[in-house]
């Protein structure tokens, strides 16, 4: 085994790192919430199996790519696939696609914190939760899950994870068309007129509400999430 791979001790500790951090942004509490977060985590571990265990995809696409992509070898610095795509042969972690994760990563970790703490904001007075993030969309700790996970795609991808974001994307949408269900029997006529300002997951400029003749700002779609 490479000395870049193998660092078990590692895998564990990056990946309880990302969870936890994860964990004190999103203040899990129903079972949806941990279902999420679970999603979340189980990405987390096969990324940094791979970048720091067993290189699988590496090993899969050397054998037929390796002629093609020099750079495609069981290193750490041949773990950043985009790159040996492009043919960035400077430092790793300093390439445009590094770079870009770095801010992404940011803004999902971001988006998940201010959302919580509109939600809990609303939850602790009985509303309906539609400031900050909400008021663009009705789902940001969603999106900011999607982001993170997207952000280290950008500088990590793997055979693995690429699969796992798409069934993850389809997951969370399942987990916010039940949460909405459980929103609009509780807050009706308000949720729905929310709901048809608002859009799922790609933030659009607030529209005036209809009911209350002003901005109604968005918290969560849900009493939770």
């Amino acid at each position: 085994m490479n000395q870049d791979y193998g660092l078990w001790p590692l895998v564990v500790l990056d990946s309880a790192v990302m969870i936890i951090f994860a964990f004190s942004f999103f203040h899990p509490k129903s079972t949806r919430d941990w279902r999420a977060l679970g999603g979340f985590s189980a990405f987390m571990v096969a990324l940094f199996t791979e970048m720091y265990g067993a290189p699988l995809t590496i090993y899969l696409l050397s054998g037929w790519l390796g002629s093609r992509f020099p750079a495609l070898q069981a290193t750490h610095s041949g773990g950043h696939l985009w790159n040996d795509v492009i043919g960035w042969t400077g430092d790793p972690h300093m390439s445009p696609f590094h770079l870009a994760s770095y801010a992404v990563i940011g803004g999902g970790f971001w988006l998940i914190a201010v959302a919580w703490r509109q939600l809990h904001s609303a939850a602790q007075n009985g509303r309906l939760a539609t400031t900050g993030p909400y008021a663009w969309l009705r789902h940001p700790q969603y999106l900011g899950f999607l982001l993170v996970m997207a952000g280290w795609l950008l500088q990590w991808p793997t055979i693995p994870t690429l699969f796992m974001f798409p069934v993850l994307a389809v997951v969370y949408a399942r987990l916010a068309r039940s949460e909405e269900r459980e929103v609009a029997t509780s807050f009706a006529a308000e949720w729905a007129d929310y709901a048809r300002r608002v859009p799922r997951y790609v933030p659009r400029k607030p529209a005036r509400s209809m009911t209350a003749g002003a901005s109604v700002e968005p918290d969560h779609t849900s009493l939770h999430m």
